[in-house]
């Protein structure tokens, strides 16, 4: 295995073995949620003025599904819409307090994660840091490049990270 695949192979198994440590309490926690529920209620609750094209983007999904999700958290009571007075035309979501009680657990419990991993992170250089967030930025654009080539017009993808 060359250094590359090395990498990769490190990653996939990191993000594996962190979904794993995390799973049991997130669905402790959040009991009656899916995953994808608990980050789309993440993802209105960091960014305002929410609307399907933003969701879409962040969550890296169709529009379709993000409809589909929204319909499902709506009728859950967890988010809802509204529309800016100076623009009747656009749908935005926010959180409900039902919604913001859920995001509230989500948020703890990834502090608590981060806690339980900050021995790590401590030994770690800022050069290392640097290197490693170089690395994940230069991926990450190298990927927007390739998901661009594919003109999907109904997903575009330009977060970086």
């Amino acid at each position: 295995m060359d250094k590359q695949e090395q990498v990769m192979a490190g990653f996939m198994d990191l993000l594996n073995k962190w979904g794993w440590l995390n799973r049991s309490k997130m669905q402790e926690n959040l009991e009656g949620y899916k995953s994808s529920e608990v980050h789309y209620i993440e993802c209105i609750g960091e960014n305002t003025d929410s609307n399907l094209t933003k969701l879409a983007e962040s969550l890296y999904m169709t529009r379709g599904a993000v409809t589909k999700i929204t319909r499902k958290l709506m009728e859950k009571g967890l988010i809802e819409s509204y529309r800016k007075p100076d623009n009747r035309k656009d749908i935005y979501f926010r959180l409900t307090g039902q919604g913001k009680a859920i995001n509230r657990i989500h948020e703890k419990l990834h502090r608590e994660f981060r806690k339980r991993d900050k021995a790590v992170f401590e030994q770690t250089s800022e050069e290392q840091f640097d290197i490693m967030l170089g690395f994940v930025t230069r991926y990450s654009r190298h990927l927007d490049a390739e998901i661009k080539k594919l003109e999907q017009p109904d997903v575009r993808c330009d977060k970086t990270v």
